[in-house]
């Protein structure tokens, strides 16, 4: 029993990663379970189905294997960061664990694109969204943040909060895509696209509200 579990979850890993390149290099819709078997070496093209069901769930284990290891590196900041009423404190708690997690996955890693692929859908970016949110570190950073925020009216404040959003999954993604293709970035290392993130989001954050300018 405990070979044919070593057996199984092997196989599931070996999807999970196929899965995972295939869906960030060509979008997920645009890769068949076929493909994503073939890519795993596995000769049953029924595997893909049979160890996650439909695609939405493979997206989403994909989803939670990354989220877990990322949860972690919140954790540990979230206990350093403390009590700070620092609005880049709490911007740095929300990038740094997601730029850590692929630094240490070494080159290439496919898991800012597939962020990016996923979140860009309107069908598949609910589960991106939903996992994190369950995360309880998570929550408990963007409450921290939104406490230290500046006043804002509040559809500004939700619009800027996309926007944060956009540059973290974008930004990371196109590092990502740089470093796999082996050309210049502007940035030397995960760490320094982190530092780059985090100040572009603060700034936006403090950034003027043009009278009158954020109503239609």
């Amino acid at each position: 029993m405990a070979v044919r579990a070593e057996r199984v979850n092997a196989t599931r890993e070996q999807i999970l990663a196929a899965a995972e390149r295939l869906f960030a290099e060509h979008g997920v819709f645009a890769v068949s379970n076929r493909q994503v078997s073939e890519a795993a070496g596995q000769g049953n093209n029924a595997a893909v189905g049979y160890h996650f069901g439909t695609k939405a769930d493979l997206v989403r284990a994909i989803a939670r294997k990354n989220g877990e290891r990322i949860e972690g590196i919140r954790r540990r900041m979230l206990a350093e960061v403390g009590g700070s009423t620092e609005v880049r404190d709490w911007v740095a708690c929300l990038v740094r664990p997601v730029t850590e997690h692929l630094a240490a996955m070494g080159n290439p890693t496919w898991f800012a694109r597939f962020g990016a692929q996923v979140m860009t859908d309107p069908g598949l970016r609910d589960i991106m969204i939903d996992e994190a949110l369950t995360s309880p570190t998570l929550v408990q950073i963007l409450d921290g943040l939104n406490r230290f925020l500046p006043a804002l009216p509040a559809e500004v404040r939700a619009e800027r909060s996309a926007m944060a959003s956009h540059l973290m999954v974008h930004m990371c993604a196109e590092y990502e895509r740089a470093l796999a293709d082996g050309r210049p970035t502007p940035r030397s290392s995960w760490h320094c696209v982190a530092t780059g993130l985090i100040d572009a989001i603060a700034g936006l954050w403090a950034a003027p509200v043009t009278p009158d300018d954020h109503t239609t």
